[in-house]
């Protein structure tokens, strides 16, 4: 991913030498050529994902795209405060890194999981998981809402015990598929709190600036106008669900008609399309796409 960018645009070649350099590793090496293995390890995997859509960014950025507001789900609340200006890429890539290392180390591998519940709205899968942990009261395992994405999709985290049965009990209650995902931790719920508690004192220490343009945030939807608040809701969002259809609500709600999906894969132009159904949506993620943007914008 993100190859063909780096070879097109030099401003986008320069954002993959400044993640190597600021990590002191060949991450690009990584991201163009694999193994696929060593890419999709947490560690690995946010620092990647964030370079890409960052230089993504830089070349729209240079074009002269500038938004009106941005956002993020989950990792991509990183991009969106680099994009704002909140602090900077280097500081992004090497704290990312870090937010995937606490994270893995969070939870012993094996004893959490996370399912996608298709066809449920939020509040019946958040009763789901709560009947689920009914009879386990006091044996420390958790199951909550990880991901509210919209259009009948929640993903669910937990103890891997719990996820399993609040499954089976979401497919009793109507669910069209309860499918188990291939993560490597359990995240965006309490089990992540050690995560939270690692990473708050460093993502306090970055040097930051007040956002050039609002973020709305995953953890409650509200506009963070400054750095502090911005901060703030990336350090609750370790162990707090994705409240991405509030997000998308909030962007419409403001008058947002257009939406530019930037970085690797369409997954959020699609969760987009379904909660705001009148929206404009287009992804940019390859020079494939620069024309389409540029015709829109």
């Amino acid at each position: 991913m993100g190859k063909a960018l780096a070879e097109a645009f030099p401003i986008c070649r320069d954002t993959f030498a400044e993640a190597d350099a600021a990590l002191g590793d060949a991450l690009s090496r990584i991201i163009f050529d694999g193994p696929e293995d060593e890419l999709t390890l947490t560690s690995n995997q946010q620092p990647a994902i964030l370079t890409v859509s960052i230089a993504a960014f830089r070349l729209l950025e240079s074009k002269g795209l500038k938004p009106s507001f941005v956002a993020g789900h989950s990792l991509g609340e990183y991009s969106a405060n680099v994009a704002a200006g909140t602090f900077g890429f280097a500081d992004a890539v090497s704290i990312v890194r870090r937010r995937g290392q606490y994270m893995q180390e969070a939870v012993p591998v094996g004893t959490g999981a996370m399912a996608a519940i298709l066809g449920l709205d939020a509040d019946t899968v958040a009763d789901v998981c709560r009947e689920a942990l009914k009879d386990v009261a006091g044996q420390g395992e958790i199951v909550s809402p990880a991901n509210m994405n919209g259009g009948g999709q929640v993903a669910i985290a937990g103890s891997a015990a719990a996820v399993a049965r609040a499954s089976e009990l979401a497919k009793a209650r109507g669910a069209r598929r309860a499918v188990p995902l291939q993560v490597s931790a359990p995240f965006h719920c309490a089990l992540m709190k050690p995560a939270e508690v690692r990473l708050a004192p460093e993502l306090r220490a970055l040097a930051t600036q007040a956002p050039r343009v609002p973020i709305v945030a995953n953890v409650d939807a509200a506009l963070k106008r400054d750095a502090q608040s911005a901060i703030d809701a990336l350090v609750a969002q370790v162990s707090s669900p994705v409240r991405w259809e509030a997000v998308v609500q909030r962007l419409a709600s403001e008058g947002v008609t257009t939406y530019v999906e930037v970085g690797p894969g369409t997954v959020l132009s699609g969760l987009v399309k379904r909660i705001h159904r009148d929206a404009t949506v287009v992804s940019f993620g390859s020079p494939d796409d620069l024309a389409g943007v540029e015709a829109l914008l």
